[in-house]
C-alpha cells in the first residue's frame, strides 16, 4: 500500500492574548482589538475631559473578559438621569 500524503488543512483556534495590566485581564483577539488597546494607551496619556475620560474608560472596558457588567453599570446611570 502506497503512503498516502493528506492536504487538509487544519484550522486552528486563535489565540487570544491576555494582558494584565493593574490586576485587570483584557482579550486581544485580533489586530482590531491591539489597535483599539494600543490607542486607548495613547490617548490616556494625554490631557482629556471629564466625557472623553469616561468614553476612554468605557471603551476599554469592552475588552475585558467581563465586559456585559460594564456596559450594564452605563445604562443603568442613563436610566437613573430620565
Amino acid at each position: 500500500m502506497k503512503d498516502v500524503k493528506y492536504s487538509i488543512k487544519f484550522k486552528l483556534p486563535r489565540i487570544r492574548k491576555i494582558i494584565k495590566e493593574r490586576n485587570k485581564k483584557y482579550l486581544i483577539d485580533g489586530k482590531i482589538d491591539q489597535k483599539i488597546f494600543d490607542k486607548i494607551k495613547k490617548l490616556e496619556k494625554k490631557k482629556l475631559n471629564r466625557k472623553d475620560k469616561e468614553t476612554i474608560r468605557f471603551i476599554k472596558t469592552q475588552l475585558e473578559k467581563n465586559w456585559g457588567k460594564h456596559a450594564l453599570k452605563e445604562l443603568y446611570k442613563l436610566d437613573k438621569k430620565n
